[in-house]
């Protein structure tokens, strides 16, 4: 027997109703010509954000924001109190105690993700708590979230909230942060209470999406990715490094706000709020670049990273 199609979520029918009104965009966003003009060709994801505006970025919360130093350079972690207020905040005791200077990062997985935190498990944790309750999900109610109209393998709808890629189910009225590149998690044991931060994670392999709602994700790299995707892989059992010698040395974890002004890395990131994030939303769902040939027509809320860049000093 056939099944009645599914009608489109609110999320979905505001997408695209969103979409539309980029049509009412100046020409220099979306391309368009006045009548009787040749059709411009659609701007590229490239083309979209070098149109954007001041308007379209937002600065990073230096309370809310990390510094992972590493000997070959800064991580820049942007924290979500919204979504993992209690990790969150642990993290920052942890950081401000300097529970992570001098420890290491000591798994590095192929594909998967690169950790950090006391191999021995010994180290005080200070004013800091050694586990949190988890935090997997939290109430959808409250949440502006940018859906995307396309369908999701994990969840009903995805989308974005405040840059962090996000899936929600209505019918439970739930909504998650869900594992994509560069997120940030807190890695626990079998006790689904039993992380708190000590051991952070970071996610450098294709989205492991069936990670999310089992692990409390707290965070996501911003700027310096590099630096633990490129790390030697370990050889031991998922990725650690079975000897001392083959670890990264964790020059120290800070919060921003409790860095020099001359010393922070000053980053804006684009906003998901937004027409033109709309706009780069469509360019990334139809590649328009002369190089592809046959567009998608439909994207994955993994494949929509979320563009940062180095604020300018003033002249």
């Amino acid at each position: 027997m056939s099944r009645p199609a599914r009608a489109p979520s609110p999320g979905a029918a505001a997408l695209c109703a969103g979409l539309a009104v980029l049509l009412l965009l100046p020409a220099a966003l979306h391309g368009a010509t006045p009548a009787g003009e040749p059709q411009k060709k659609p701007l590229t994801a490239a083309e979209v954000l070098a149109a954007s505006t001041a308007a379209d970025w937002r600065a990073l919360d230096p309370s809310n924001t990390l510094y992972l130093e590493l000997p070959a350079g800064r991580v820049v972690i942007e924290l979500a109190p919204l979504f993992a207020p209690h990790h969150v905040a642990n993290v920052q005791a942890l950081a401000r105690g300097h529970y992570f200077d001098g420890l290491w990062i000591m798994r590095a997985q192929d594909n998967y993700v690169v950790q950090w935190g006391d191999p021995d498990g010994k180290k005080p944790v200070g004013a800091a708590h050694r586990t949190v309750g988890a935090e997997f999900e939290r109430p959808l109610r409250g949440l502006s979230i940018t859906r995307f109209p396309d369908p999701d393998t994990y969840a009903p709808e995805v989308g974005f909230v405040d840059t962090f890629p996000v899936a929600a189910d209505p019918a439970i009225g739930r909504a998650w942060l869900v594992h994509c590149y560069g997120m940030v998690g807190a890695g626990r044991d079998n006790d689904v209470d039993s992380g708190g931060g000590t051991e952070p994670y970071v996610v450098i392999g294709q989205a492991p999406r069936h990670l999310d709602r089992n692990v409390t994700l707290f965070g996501r790299v911003v700027w310096g990715i590099e630096w633990l995707s490129t790390l030697p892989r370990g050889t031991g059992t998922m990725g650690r490094y079975e000897h001392p010698e083959q670890r990264v040395p964790i020059r120290s974890m800070r919060v921003a706000a409790d860095v020099p002004p001359g010393e922070r890395t000053e980053l804006e990131v684009l906003r998901t709020d937004t027409p033109t994030f709309l706009a780069y939303v469509e360019a990334r769902r139809n590649r328009h670049e002369e190089w592809f040939k046959v567009p998608a027509g439909r994207v994955d809320v993994c494949n929509v990273p979320v563009p940062a860049r180095k604020v300018k000093a003033p002249q």
